[in-house]
C-alpha cells in the first residue's frame, strides 16, 4: 500500500484519556481532562517504589495547570466509557472562566498517599508528585513525575483471569484523530463536545 505524506499529527496513535484531579485553596477539587501523557523511568526516593512516573503535557494555561504548579501534585484518573460525560464535560468547561465547573462531581476519594482528589468510578488512579517542569513552547508545558501511590479496581489485580479479559472490563477511552472519542475496540464514542449531553 502506497504511503502519502501529511501534515505531523497522531490521529491514528490515539492516547489514553485521564482526569487530572488536583485540591483548589479551599479544598474543592479540581478535575480537567487531558491525554498527552506517558511513562518514564525516575530514581528512588522518599516514597522508595521501583522508579516508575509519568511525563503529562498540558498545552495552553488552565486552572488545573495553576494548581499543579502551585501543589505539586495531582491524580490521573483513567477515563472509562461510563466517565466520559463527565470527561467531555470538564475538557470542554474552563475553569477559570467558570466558578460552578464543578456542579457535575464523580465519587471524590482523598489519595492513599498524597493529598489530591481521586475518582472511585475511575478503575485506575495514579498520585503523581512533580519532580520537573519543562517548558517547550508557549503554554506548552511537561511534567515530569514520580508515581507515589495508586489505586486499581480490585478485580483487575485478579491474576487468574487472563489479562486480555480484564483489559477489556476496562472499557478506557481514547482520544481518537479528527476530534472523536474512540472505544479500545474501535468503536466511535461520539465527538468532542457531544457525551456532556448526557450528564
Amino acid at each position: 500500500m502506497t504511503k502519502v505524506q501529511v501534515k505531523n499529527w497522531n490521529d491514528f496513535c490515539p492516547q489514553q484519556l485521564f482526569l487530572y484531579g488536583t485540591y483548589k485553596e479551599d479544598g474543592t477539587p479540581n478535575f480537567g481532562l487531558f491525554c498527552w501523557f506517558s511513562y518514564i523511568w525516575t530514581t528512588e526516593d522518599e516514597y522508595g517504589g521501583d522508579g516508575l512516573g509519568v511525563m503529562a503535557c498540558i498545552g495552553g494555561e488552565k486552572l488545573t495547570k495553576d494548581l499543579i504548579r502551585k501543589n505539586g501534585v495531582f491524580s490521573a484518573n483513567l477515563v472509562t466509557e461510563e466517565l466520559l460525560p463527565l470527561a467531555d464535560y470538564y475538557g470542554g468547561t474552563e475553569g477559570r472562566a467558570h466558578d460552578d465547573k464543578m456542579k457535575f462531581v464523580p465519587t471524590v476519594e482523598k489519595g492513599v498517599v498524597l493529598n489530591v482528589p481521586t475518582i472511585a468510578e475511575s478503575p485506575v488512579s495514579m498520585e503523581l508528585k512533580v519532580m520537573q517542569e519543562i517548558n517547550l513552547a508557549s503554554g506548552s508545558d511537561v511534567f515530569l513525575c514520580k508515581i507515589v501511590g495508586e489505586t486499581m479496581r480490585e478485580d483487575l489485580t485478579n491474576k487468574d483471569v487472563p489479562f486480555i479479559e480484564r483489559f477489556k472490563s476496562v472499557k478506557q477511552v481514547l482520544a481518537g484523530g479528527e476530534e472523536r472519542y474512540v472505544s479500545n475496540d474501535g468503536r466511535d464514542l461520539g465527538a468532542w463536545g457531544e457525551p456532556m449531553k448526557n450528564l
